[in-house]
């Protein structure tokens, strides 16, 4: 008997067994509908000519369809209704993400050209006043705050007790405190 004159189970089962005729055949019976729902629910010829040959590559390569839960086509066009819905979102996540860069790009764009020179000066006189703390204080600081390390991870770098790490910083966080003073009375 012929493979396309049997029914969508028996087709299926070729198909499990890796007969991709069967895949044609499906695509014969079910693959208009199939992308009239897609272009339904999509409302772009391309997008739904996509999405059709998906739905049948996921039907090749998954093997989910159980003929005691209903008919192919009413598989087929759940599962062509459920990735296009998947779509939407898809678009609809990439879109929310290019509107949040556009928001940080413009926010980050208006900054004026005052806010950068404060900015800079600021960072400069954070950078002096670090130059006078003791050197031992001054790498602890560096390593915590400009390489983002741990005191425990700092302790191990430089061989030293996590102890006198925490010694070195709280002494170095207090003499920056007494050096720019009018820094962080300002910032408060």
């Amino acid at each position: 008997m012929m493979l396309s004159n049997q029914t969508d189970t028996e087709v299926f089962q070729a198909l499990r067994s890796g007969n991709l005729i069967a895949l044609g055949i499906f695509y014969d019976r079910y693959g208009e509908i199939v992308y009239r729902v897609a272009l339904r629910m999509l409302g772009n010829a391309q997008e739904a000519e996509d999405l059709s040959q998906e739905v049948f590559l996921h039907l090749w390569r998954s093997g989910t369809y159980d003929s005691q839960r209903g008919s192919m086509l009413a598989f087929l066009t759940t599962l062509t209704r459920s990735k296009a819905i998947d779509r939407h979102r898809q678009v609809r996540a990439q879109w929310q993400r290019i509107q949040r860069w556009q928001r940080n790009f413009l926010t980050e764009s208006e900054s004026t050209l005052i806010d950068k020179v404060a900015l800079k000066e600021i960072s400069c006189r954070v950078r002096a006043a670090l130059a006078e703390l003791p050197a031992n204080q001054q790498q602890v600081l560096e390593m915590a705050y400009y390489n983002g390390l741990s005191q425990s991870e700092i302790a191990e770098a430089l061989n030293m007790p996590v102890g006198t790490v925490k010694t070195y910083k709280r002494k170095g966080l207090l003499k920056l405190r007494e050096i720019l003073q009018d820094l962080v009375e300002w910032q408060w």
